[in-house]
């Protein structure tokens, strides 16, 4: 797009508001027109689908390719849809969570299936007269599905069979073992891929369980599964013992240590033991010796183990050697593994075992029926109807877009409800009271970033929690008032915009100018709080000093008896007293002086002089505010948050006032100043030196005025009071003579 605005036949309509012209959406024309207006003349170009004030649902509607953010081409992609599907697309700017049928364009495919489904809904409420659909009446489509045999999804349910009763159980079958899908009516159903793996699993399974009744398998016939059992409960253990005894033929040295030393044996008497102890299982099946059958006595086993063997000897070995086998060569037990080899293998290839628990006999009658094609012909269908309840999930979209689009377009095109007094952004949280103030600039974010604090204002990062557990971070904007008692810790309370409370705390800040008046007074308060800090460290260090006096003063006392000699206290220099004397005078001086030279001004000038030193103090402070509240943008705090922000979106310091509010009383509320706890000596310290002050200017001006009237200042002495009345009379004598001169007529001229 090129850097100069194209010329287009849609005339648009700008306000400047908050420094940035922004703009307006009234009509359908506008919404129309909004794909050719400059992307550089929107405010925001992306902003994210969750965090907002807004419905989630209507937002994921926009949101086409589901990547969590709405970007422009979306959002016009959205209201050409709404234009297939409206007669008016205008009708999307009422914020109405109501549509009149009258209002669907049936001169479109889209409208006219849409205006059919919606009466449809309205139909299954029982309101077929009704003129106008609500979005209330849209969203509850279970309602209306659950009265259908079919609704479009492509999942069939039992009651999608009825009344085939074969066909239900099967659905409810398929449904158990593989899980069901929801459909939309509510219900739980199957889909043409659940279909078709139940029957490759059904057929899988039975093709094994065939194969698993050939003799050469069941090695032990229909005992086979319970001795195949049995031997892989001992194997491991057995195949240990018997490499212990071959180690042991192999060197005798090792025996003992095979056979476990008697330390373990020491260590397991001093715990309380069970048969079944892990630390017992542990040791071997029996004692070892070189080339030493198992022994099958219970007596002459692990007694963890002795179980277990007894179920080896009854279930795999009495079928083989009898039931009086005693011991067990380890050629034997390789037989034993030989023989049960290809049923091990079979088990191992086992298939189609999520449908195992239907049962062999369920599973080959379900294939015997084979009804898959009657399944598939239902899914089918259903399927058939997706274009109708397609349009009923369009009616609610619609009826969506007419309720929120609005608000989304002043939240992103032009930020409108933000500027507005009677609107909160849909950024905007909620409302944080603390510290005698409100904010409604508070932002929900998931923590603190280094971003947020490029837009110059002033953020206190809150946690905020919820009696139930809930919690939530907030980022607040002050924009009025001081920063004095906003600090980390500090409590409030944040309501958020469904009006519930939560406690609030205040975990970081990023620290920036909130105000003017913050910064005239920052000067002062900084100096006043560097007097006390001084003055905590003398009164420490004095009473420090103090300390060790009283305690020098404790031990000599303590020691006078014992002739120590305490040191005397020194005397004070003369220089000191010198040096005190001539601080004295300078300051004395300096104060004659500044009184000297406001008597020497005129009156007029008196009240300047300390409006000057104020705006000395004051004005450097002043200005670095008043420079940076200038450049007070949301747009950082926005992006830090997922937003794409395109205009430079400024809290001027009007504005700020509008976001933050300060404590102020009701105006018809009465107030007494009487405080019964009121600091009187305060109050009267506070009295005297206003009236000290203004005893010194009444000075200051009836000096001047004084000085004006006489020509000296009271105070002069007698020979500057004589001066200045010679001066006067030589004036006046002067000024007689010059009026003489005037008055007199000059001279005749002399006669030739």
């Amino acid at each position: 797009m090129s850097d100069t605005a194209a010329a287009t036949p849609h005339v648009w309509k700008f306000f400047r508001i908050g420094g940035l012209d922004q703009v307006a959406i009234e009509t359908g024309a506008d919404l129309l027109a909004l794909k050719d207006l400059d992307q550089k003349l929107w405010v925001a170009l992306s902003c994210p689908v969750k965090g907002l004030e807004l419905d989630e649902k209507t937002l994921a509607l926009i949101d086409s390719n589901k990547d969590g953010r709405i970007r422009v081409p979306e959002l016009l992609d959205a209201i050409q849809w709404a234009a297939l599907h409206l007669q008016d697309v205008g009708l999307l700017l009422k914020g109405s969570d109501s549509l009149p049928l009258s209002a669907f364009n049936v001169a479109t495919p889209e409208g006219k299936a849409a205006l059919t489904s919606a009466r449809r809904i309205l139909a299954s409420l029982g309101k077929s007269d009704a003129v106008e659909i609500s979005l209330a009446e849209a969203i509850d489509t279970v309602r209306l599905f659950a009265t259908t045999r079919f609704n479009g999804d492509g999942i069939i349910t039992p009651d999608s069979a009825a009344p085939d009763e074969s066909l239900k159980r099967l659905i409810a079958d398929i449904a158990a073992t593989l899980g069901g899908v929801t459909d939309r009516s509510g219900g739980t159903g199957i889909d043409q891929g659940r279909i078709d793996s139940f029957y490759a699993e059904a057929t899988a399974f039975a093709t094994w369980s065939d194969q698993g009744a050939s003799p050469a398998v069941l090695a032990f016939g229909a005992n086979t599964p319970a001795a195949f059992a049995a031997v892989q409960a001992v194997r491991a253990k057995i195949d240990d013992y018997f490499s212990r005894t071959r180690l042991a033929a192999y060197d005798a040295r090792a025996l003992a240590a095979l056979n476990r030393s008697e330390t373990d044996y020491l260590d397991l008497a001093a715990k309380d033991l069970t048969i079944t102890s892990a630390e017992i299982a542990g040791f071997p099946l029996a004692r070892i010796a070189a080339s030493q059958p198992l022994p099958l006595a219970e007596d002459a086993v692990n007694p963890a183990w002795a179980s277990a063997l007894a179920t080896l000897r009854n279930d795999a070995l009495a079928p083989i050697f009898g039931p009086d086998k005693t011991s067990l060569s380890e050629s034997e037990w390789t037989s034993l593994k030989a023989r049960l080899a290809a049923y091990e293998n079979w088990a191992a290839l086992k298939a189609g075992a999520v449908v195992a628990p239907l049962g062999l006999e369920r599973i080959k009658a379900v294939l015997a029926a084979d009804q898959k094609a009657a399944l598939t012909a239902l899914v089918a269908q259903d399927k058939a109807l997706d274009p109708e309840f397609t349009a009923i999930a369009s009616v609610e979209k619609l009826l969506r877009f007419a309720r929120d689009f609005r608000t989304l377009l002043n939240n992103f095109v032009n930020f409108f409800d933000f500027y507005s007094p009677s609107k909160l952004a849909t950024f905007q949280a909620g409302t944080l009271y603390l510290d005698s103030r409100s904010t409604e600039f508070c932002i929900g974010v998931e923590a603190p970033h280094p971003l947020a604090a490029m837009s110059k204002a002033y953020i206190a990062y809150v946690d905020c929690k919820r009696p139930g557990g809930q919690v939530m971070k907030v980022a607040a904007c002050f924009t009025q008032g001081d920063s004095d008692y906003l600090f980390v810790g500090r409590n409030g309370l944040f309501y958020d915009r469904l009006g519930q409370d939560w406690d609030a705390t205040i975990t970081s800040i990023a620290d920036n100018p909130i105000s003017i008046r913050q910064a005239f007074f920052s000067p002062y308060k900084k100096f006043i709080r560097m007097v006390e800090e001084q003055v905590a460290k003398r009164a420490a260090a004095a009473d420090a000093e103090t300390t060790t006096k009283l305690s020098g003063a404790a031990a000599a006392t303590a020691n006078v008896d014992k002739g120590i000699k305490v040191a005397e206290p020194k005397k004070i220099d003369i220089g000191t007293v010198a040096a005190l004397g001539v601080a004295v005078g300078a300051i004395g001086g300096a104060l004659g002086a500044v009184a000297t030279g406001l008597a020497k001004l005129s009156l007029y000038q008196v009240p300047l002089v300390p409006l000057g030193v104020i705006a000395v103090i004051s004005g450097p402070s002043m200005l670095i505010a008043w420079l940076k509240l200038r450049q007070r943008n949301i747009g950082p705090l926005l992006e830090a948050n997922g937003w794409a922000i395109n205009g430079r979106v400024k809290i001027n310091i009007p504005f700020g006032t509008q976001l933050t509010e300060r404590a102020r009383l009701p105006a018809n509320a009465e107030r007494s100043l009487k405080d019964p706890y009121e600091d009187k000596v305060a109050a009267r310290r506070r009295k005297l030196t206003l009236t000290l002050i203004l005893v010194l200017a009444a000075a200051a001006i009836y000096t001047r005025w004084d000085h004006n009237q006489h020509g000296y200042y009271f105070w002069a002495s007698d020979e500057t009071k004589a001066a200045v009345a010679k001066k006067k009379a030589e004036a006046a004598k002067a000024a007689a003579e010059a009026a003489t001169a005037l008055t007199t007529p000059p001279p005749a001229a002399p006669a030739r």
